[in-house]
């Protein structure tokens, strides 16, 4: 459309300098030619341009062919009259109007080679064109020979343009190829690496899973204090195992955008409290003093994830006990009010070490540590900080650090929560004991580790390896609640929830609760599609899975969970 506007701009003033300049009134004649051949050639592509996919019919290729060459024919037909002219400077003019219209030809149609060739056309006639009338009209003229010189020339010089401009288009154009390409590549190895994460982590939890629920069962059995500091140590390594792992799908999740934060109302305070308290123990062990600052100064009832925000906490204190061998720990809380919601600051200072600028620059790469005495002395992944980053921009905030070596350092944490009001009171939530559960789940070392999980709440579990088999017992038995394994080879858990609930069988209704290891919100709304009522992720925390068994079983739920056979048959 530019060119179109600058075509337009050019006739225009052509036309006005030559009819005020020489008096040509015949020029307004040449100028609605002009214009008529240009509306014919916009009429002629606009078409192609609306469906580029879209192979045009012959005539139209015809024209598209015909419709340059009317328009560069009408359009340097005017330097014909001023190469025969004998007023100064008229051939001048014709040679520039040639030169400028070859140019836009050039530039223009530069990536179509049958356009350039049908628009330049005329423009190479008329140069060729241009000795002969100059010849004719001053025969004594000693330079009208040298025009042909001056033609072959510019010719030259416009295919070597014309050459060039294309080489240089088919280059972009194969680089923007490449380019692409490799995009392609990238994404589909992020895909791959993703895929494997998933795949690494499902794997992975089926033992953690066991040796967390063993662990445990474990120190709540023996009676000997030895005994006990074994199996702690088993869960202590179990839980570093686990808290690995949930790093790197973090990170995976991250890298490819499918990282979410939830908002629902939880009480600030007592979040913020509840993880302080939990590392007063470490920090007293080795001698550090714990100070919180300005927690009267938050809101207590606010809207956002209270999951990540203690994740992103929890990895800032972890760092800077970690890191602190004497002196204090100090955490300032700040908030203002920005509109419905509030602006939330937190601030952890340490007096440790500190860390030095060329340290700075690499703090936030994933997979670095800063030295290898850090993965020696204190192991780690080398995520922490990069997943904490991301997930205070996910929450409207950030998290920068400021430090001098040897003077400590101090992460400030930011992030953006709405205003909530405090929830009802509601009942207290029903027990599990005595509930009828179903496990399903395709390994052997999953299904003992549930019924482990669940056999504190007094629950009588039943086991089953398959969907299959899992459909073959619902339709005999009543159970309370089902635990389905979402990935299992054959029938996975989305299939058979989604045939339970097609059916008319006892347990048509019955609640089903997800245990998967990727426990994303994409997963999730799938699950949810698929009949599921709830979920849990692997490997399972048995205070989030009675969690969600009491929230099943709510007094709705638990009526329509304890109907009989016989009521539920149509």
């Amino acid at each position: 459309m530019a060119n179109i506007y600058l075509r337009l701009f050019a006739t225009a003033t052509i036309t006005v300098v030559l009819y005020l300049a020489a008096g040509m009134d015949w020029i307004w004649i040449w100028a609605g030619v002009y214009l008529l051949a240009l509306l014919g050639e916009q009429w002629a592509t606009r078409s192609v341009a609306a469906h580029p996919e879209a192979t045009p019919s012959p005539w139209r290729r015809w024209a598209l062919t015909v419709s340059p060459f009317l328009t560069s024919a009408t359009f340097g037909f005017l330097a014909l009259p001023l190469f025969a002219s004998d007023l100064r400077f008229a051939p001048t003019l014709g040679a520039m109007l040639i030169a400028g219209s070859l140019l836009n030809v050039i530039v223009v149609n530069g990536s179509l080679r049958s356009a350039t060739l049908s628009a330049a056309l005329p423009h190479l006639v008329y140069l060729l064109a241009a000795p002969l009338i100059a010849r004719t009209a001053n025969p004594d003229a000693p330079l009208a020979n040298v025009l042909w010189v001056g033609a072959a020339l510019l010719i030259i010089s416009v295919a070597v343009a014309s050459r060039t401009l294309s080489a240089a288009l088919q280059a972009e154009a194969d680089a923007k190829h490449e380019a692409e390409l490799r995009r392609q590549e990238a994404e589909e190895a992020v895909a791959a690496k993703s895929a494997f994460v998933a795949m690494i982590s499902h794997e992975l939890r089926t033992p953690i899973s066991a040796i967390l629920a063993g662990a445990a069962r474990l120190h709540s059995e023996v009676p000997e204090a030895s005994s006990k500091i074994h199996a702690q140590l088993i869960s202590d390594a179990g839980g570093l195992m686990r808290a690995l792992l949930n790093d790197l799908l973090d990170f995976s999740r991250l890298e490819v955008g499918r990282m979410a934060v939830e908002k629902a109302p939880f009480n600030l305070r007592q979040t913020l409290s509840d993880t302080l308290r939990l590392w007063r123990p470490e920090a007293a062990k080795k001698g550090l003093r714990l100070r919180v600052v300005g927690a009267a100064s938050l809101p207590k009832w606010v809207s956002g994830d209270a999951l990540r925000l203690r994740q992103v906490l929890n990895n800032l204190l972890s760092n800077a006990i970690k890191f602190t061998d004497r002196g204090a720990v100090e955490v300032r809380l700040g908030s203002r009010d920005e509109g419905s919601g509030h602006h939330l600051t937190i601030t952890v200072v340490d007096t440790g070490s500190g860390i030095s600028q060329a340290d700075m620059a690499r703090l936030f790469t994933p997979f670095e540590q800063l030295s290898t005495s850090v993965v020696r002395q204190h192991g780690g992944s080398g995520l922490g900080l990069v997943i904490s980053r991301e997930l205070a921009r996910l929450m409207g905030g950030d998290l920068v650090v400021s430090s001098v070596e040897g003077q400590g350092a101090t992460f400030t944490l930011s992030l953006q929560v709405e205003a909530a009001e405090a929830p009802q009171v509601g009942e207290v939530g029903p027990s599990v004991a005595g509930t009828r559960v179903l496990v399903v789940d395709d390994h052997v070392v999953n299904r003992r580790a549930i019924e482990l999980v669940l056999q504190p709440f007094g629950v009588d579990a039943t086991l089953a390896e398959s969907g299959e088999q899992a459909l073959e017992l619902l339709s005999a038995e009543v159970f309370d609640v089902v635990l389905m394994d979402v990935y299992m080879p054959g029938m996975d858990g989305r299939e058979a929830t989604r045939v339970l609930r097609s059916g008319s069988g006892p347990n048509r209704d019955t609640p089903v609760i997800a245990v998967t290891a990727s426990a994303t919100p994409k997963d999730w709304d799938a699950c949810r599609a698929a009949g599921m009522n709830a979920h849990v992720a692997k490997p399972i925390d048995p205070i989030e899975l009675y969690a969600a068994l009491a929230q099943v079983l709510s007094p709705d739920q638990r009526d329509a969970a304890n109907r009989t056979p016989a009521a539920a048959t149509p």
